[in-house]
């Protein structure tokens, strides 16, 4: 697996970010500032962790031991001192051993996990990629007739609907679960694992 001995910067959320999702994120303080500025100069990504304790704001949280690339794709700054950015999910990684700055920002060692190798289309697939389309159309219309131009889609773009992966990680985005489940399903290492849990649940709910 790919390692790297650099220390990746963090962002502690309640939130659990997969490969090819998007993230909008509001930063406002000072630590977190710094960290997105030094990411732009150097066109590099932070890693975006799910809080296994503590709180998003003061004192350095403690992450979950899996977490994903978030590479900083548009940002504004229409007020002063709050940064509005919207991010890509890029590879997972798992965590080796984090470090505490000073300002309580915390950085991480890193191994990269493999990126779910392409799976075949099934059956499963074309019933959970059929609702998947739909969800996004009504999302994007609606956002479209409240917002009009400045409505900006939740789900990257073109849809990737055969992608079994693709598919996979945006239902379980959407899905209204606890954030330990999202997780779970996040460490997955195989995508058609991840869309069977998905398909078995929207069974279950009447959705398929």
């Amino acid at each position: 697996m790919p390692h790297t001995d650099s220390w990746l910067p963090l962002f502690p959320l309640k939130t659990v970010l997969f490969p090819g999702g998007v993230l909008p994120l509001k930063v406002f303080e000072t630590r977190y500032m710094d960290m997105v500025r030094d990411c732009m100069k150097r066109n590099a990504p932070f890693g975006v962790v799910l809080i296994k304790s503590g709180q998003e704001v003061g004192t350095a949280a403690e992450p979950e031991g899996v977490g994903c690339l978030a590479s900083i794709v548009d940002w504004d700054m229409q007020n002063l001192g709050v940064m509005m950015l919207r991010t890509e999910g890029g590879e997972r990684f798992r965590i080796l051993e984090t470090r505490v700055l000073p300002d309580q920002r915390l950085e991480a060692r890193i191994d990269m996990l493999t990126a779910d190798p392409p799976a075949p289309v099934s059956d499963m697939h074309v019933d959970c990629a059929r609702a998947l389309k739909i969800v996004i159309d009504d999302i994007d219309n609606k956002g479209r007739m409240e917002e009009g131009a400045d409505f900006i889609s939740p789900f990257t773009k073109p849809a990737r609907l055969d992608s079994a992966s693709w598919v996979a990680n945006r239902w379980c985005e959407i899905l209204p679960i606890p954030l330990k489940a999202r997780q779970k399903l996040l460490e997955l290492s195989d995508a058609q694992t991840r869309l069977s849990i998905v398909h078995q649940y929207l069974q279950q709910h009447k959705i398929i």
